[in-house]
């Protein structure tokens, strides 16, 4: 018998990540499986950001960076969210880490003792619950359907609010939903937390330069809540360098240094060569985004079209990152072979099996009537897997 800790017995996998394997392992036995599991741009990084590494590795930059990050990269941070946000920091407020998921990490271990309460707008990313256990916290979750477009109102906020909340994670754009909070709604959400100074605001912003509305909004903007608000974000998705592993948080100084003190005892600075590259994205031309952005956006209006044509199914306009989120609960509960439909993810499995598309239900973000797909893949291949979908769909009695 090997036990493992309670805190490590506690954790659930990622169901994304365990619907990617699945797809991959159909995959290996040569069935052509269209994989919308996964959220991850399939763009190359551009050949500037490659072409900055591969000028680092000449450069000899393979030793040791400072554990918050290369002061040339937090610079360059700074510079983004000043010319781009309107938000003065400093490179003492900035932390890079390896990827932003170990950014909020930091931040939820930093600032969330035993028993204190984490509001988590639901549908949510599937981590970000068990990142609060991972602090020995404890997730308060405030549901919004697609009649809301899966977006909280400041009452239903005011109202999750108790003297134990330690802090609320608000993502926009959103993963699953790819919901976007407009300023007045962020607003209306700064208002309330206005009046309670001891919650801090984890606003998740890696999906920030995919978005179809013009301008992106941080909740870092408001004066009022402003020394309460830790922005995370990185180069993942808007730059397609997922594997590359560099996010960062950009927060007060003494959460700042927090970050650095826990980081610099388990991770250290992270991978040398990906900041650099990461350097050159901030500082380079940004065509590239702008060009990503637009295919996103055109592939979100073809799946939007492709998804409506499917009776029973209910399809918001997502308007920012590269998720879709039907509601499909008219599906649950029918059956096609003697197999029943009990769960978004039952239904998901289905889909997978029977029309080779790989997609996550929406169980495993809070939103058990909804599967997620993204369409972060080509025309073609959306075109392809959401007919698929509609044969298989409609076999279900």
């Amino acid at each position: 018998m090997n036990p493992l800790s309670a805190r490590l017995q506690s954790l659930s996998p990622s169901e994304t990540f365990a619907m990617a394997q699945k797809s991959n392992e159909l995959k290996a036995q040569g069935i052509d499986v269209i994989n919308m599991s996964v959220g991850e741009p399939d763009f190359a990084t551009p050949d500037h950001i490659k072409e900055a590494a591969k000028k680092a590795i000449d450069n000899n930059f393979s030793f040791y960076s400072p554990v918050p990050g290369f002061p040339e990269l937090r610079k360059a941070i700074c510079g983004k969210l000043k010319s781009e946000n309107n938000l003065d920091f400093e490179p003492a407020q900035i932390v890079v880490s390896g990827g932003a998921k170990q950014s909020l990490c930091n931040v939820i271990i930093s600032i969330v003792d035993k028993d204190e309460e984490v509001i988590i707008p639901a549908p949510y990313w599937v981590s970000y619950p068990e990142m609060v256990k991972l602090a020995e916290g404890k997730s308060v979750f405030v549901h919004a359907g697609i009649e809301q477009d899966f977006k909280i109102t400041a009452q239903q906020l005011e109202e999750a609010i108790t003297p134990k909340t330690r802090a609320l994670i608000l993502c926009s754009p959103s993963n699953p939903t790819g919901s976007v909070y407009t300023r007045d709604e962020l607003k209306s959400i700064a208002d309330v937390l206005a009046k309670h100074p001891n919650v801090y605001v984890i606003a998740d912003e890696i999906y920030e330069h995919i978005n179809y509305i013009g301008k992106h909004e941080s909740m870092a903007q408001f004066e009022e809540i402003r020394e309460r608000v830790i922005v995370i974000n990185g180069v993942s998705k808007g730059y397609a360098m997922t594997g590359w592993r560099i996010g960062w948080i950009a927060a007060p100084k003494w959460i700042a240094s927090a970050c650095g003190l826990l980081q610099g005892q388990y991770t250290s600075g992270p991978s040398s060569i990906s900041q650099k590259a990461a350097e050159a994205a901030y500082t380079g031309s940004q065509d590239c985004v702008e060009e990503m952005r637009t295919a996103f956006e055109r592939r979100k209006n073809l799946i939007a079209k492709l998804l409506r044509e499917i009776p029973e199914l209910k399809v918001n306009e997502p308007m920012g990152a590269f998720y879709i989120f039907p509601e499909c609960s008219a599906y649950l509960g029918k059956s096609f072979n003697g197999k029943t439909i009990g769960s978004a993810t039952d239904l998901a499995m289905y889909l997978l099996e029977e029309a080779h598309v790989a997609c996550v239900g929406g169980d495993a973000f809070g939103a058990p009537g909804c599967v997620r797909f993204s369409y972060a893949t080509s025309d073609e291949n959306i075109e392809k897997a959401i007919g698929r979908v509609k044969e298989a769909l409609a076999k279900l009695k």
